[in-house]
């Protein structure tokens, strides 16, 4: 790396990176929702990396009021706050609902098709084993019938 990327701008502060959140704060109360530092400057060193700057229009998510311009400092901005509103007008909810409720849909006729295919197993085993008890009936039957036939094929000889 070039030793011209390293260089800071003498506007930039070193930015304290959090340490691991406590478990006695919700991870959105945690120490990392507050950043009191501004940003590079457009044209400085530390602003001609590939990275697009949040204070420049290049970046994909910026609209014209996001960046305070008065004085061109970030101070006291909640960057969980922004992206929850940067989330919220990016994400559609009406497409999300619709295959929630198509989902929930085919859920219940899934559902309602496994409940009827229950009984149309239920009412096959029971057919079964009324054709069972008559195929019983029947070979019992046959069975009488050629003991008789035969018991009439020795008389008759």
């Amino acid at each position: 790396m070039p030793s011209t990327m390293l260089a800071r701008s003498p506007q930039a502060l070193p930015v304290p990176v959090p340490g691991k959140a406590t478990q006695n704060l919700p991870m959105h109360q945690a120490s990392y929702s507050r950043v009191a530092v501004s940003p590079p400057q457009a044209g400085s060193i530390a602003n001609s990396s590939a990275v697009p700057s949040l204070s420049s229009g290049s970046y994909a998510g910026s609209t014209a009021g996001d960046t305070d311009s008065s004085n061109g400092a970030a101070s006291g901005v909640d960057l969980v706050e922004l992206m929850n509103d940067r989330l919220g007008s990016a994400v559609n909810p009406l497409p999300l609902d619709r295959s929630l409720a198509r989902q929930a849909q085919t859920s219940g006729a899934l559902n309602a098709k496994q409940q009827e295919l229950l009984e149309l197993q239920a009412l096959a085993q029971r057919r079964l084993k009324g054709a069972r008890a008559n195929f019983a009936d029947g070979m019992k039957a046959a069975k009488e019938v050629k003991r008789d036939l035969d018991w009439t094929q020795k008389r008759v000889s």
